[in-house]
């Protein structure tokens, strides 16, 4: 059974159209990467596959008591409010002291209990706010293009964290990114986002479509920027992630800019 799917999905804001005709499934175990320029609709498909908007039209089914773990693109907290990171972990569920430092432990920065959440470093406080999502023990983990601000060296290893968790935890993955140089390492299928689907599939699928290649500049000058996870084990993943196939809608016009 589908964890979220959505069928039809518009949104809109006041009259302007954000995404049209939007339908697509997240299944249990599978990594799904949302790419697409800015302006594309990710952070609004984001935001009402989380409930936090309604679709104009359509709707979005969640499978019954579904754990969303959700990891956003920023936050902002007062500098001078005295948080630790215990302290930040146990608000607004209270955590048990042995679950935090093992989380913590997990996601790579053990020891941090005590410090405060300014003090962090950007990598640091992503890795925490990672924490904090898998503390809830989710089904699906979205990340909301969570390595903003992190050096290409931290943005490949917060990605590799994330397969290994998969692989450990077997939650599905929601990543929205804009960074096509690393983000494909670990993903399942991709989903291209201008407004609407314009085309889904494997990352080599989606790579060789003439929307991706609209939309990225390849063949333009542009770099072909899509690397392909080399599978050295097997995902327990259900019939319907072991295709290799991609759609495509050649009907809209895409272009090269958002």
């Amino acid at each position: 059974m589908s964890l979220i799917t959505a069928q039809n999905m518009s949104v809109a804001y006041s009259d302007t159209p954000a995404l049209s005709h939007v339908s697509f499934a997240i299944e249990p175990g599978e990594i799904v990467t949302v790419i697409g320029p800015n302006g594309s609709g990710k952070s609004t498909l984001i935001k009402a596959l989380l409930g936090v908007l309604s679709p104009s039209t359509g709707v979005i089914n969640r499978k019954q008591g579904l754990r969303i773990g959700y990891v956003p693109q920023k936050l902002s907290l007062d500098s001078t409010m005295p948080l630790t990171v215990k302290r930040f972990l146990s608000l607004p569920k209270h955590q048990s002291a042995a679950d935090i430092t093992r989380m913590l432990a997990r996601v790579g920065i053990f020891g941090v209990e005590q410090q405060q959440m300014a003090t962090l470093s950007g990598g640091q406080f992503q890795r925490v706010l990672l924490a904090r999502a898998l503390l809830v023990r989710p089904d699906v983990l979205i990340l909301d293009e969570a390595t903003q601000g992190l050096d290409q060296t931290g943005v490949a290893a917060f990605y590799k964290l994330i397969e290994d968790i998969r692989q450990e935890m077997g939650c599905a993955v929601l990543m929205v990114s804009h960074d096509l140089h690393v983000v494909m390492s670990a993903t399942d299928r991709v989903i291209c986002l201008n407004g609407h689907i314009c085309c889904e599939g494997a990352p080599t699928v989606v790579s060789e479509t003439p929307e991706y290649r609209a939309l990225f500049g390849v063949g333009t000058g542009g770099t072909l920027a899509l690397y392909q996870h080399a599978h050295d084990h097997r995902h327990d993943l259900g019939p319907s992630q072991e295709h290799d196939h991609s759609h495509c809608d050649h009907d809209h016009g895409v272009s090269s800019h958002g």
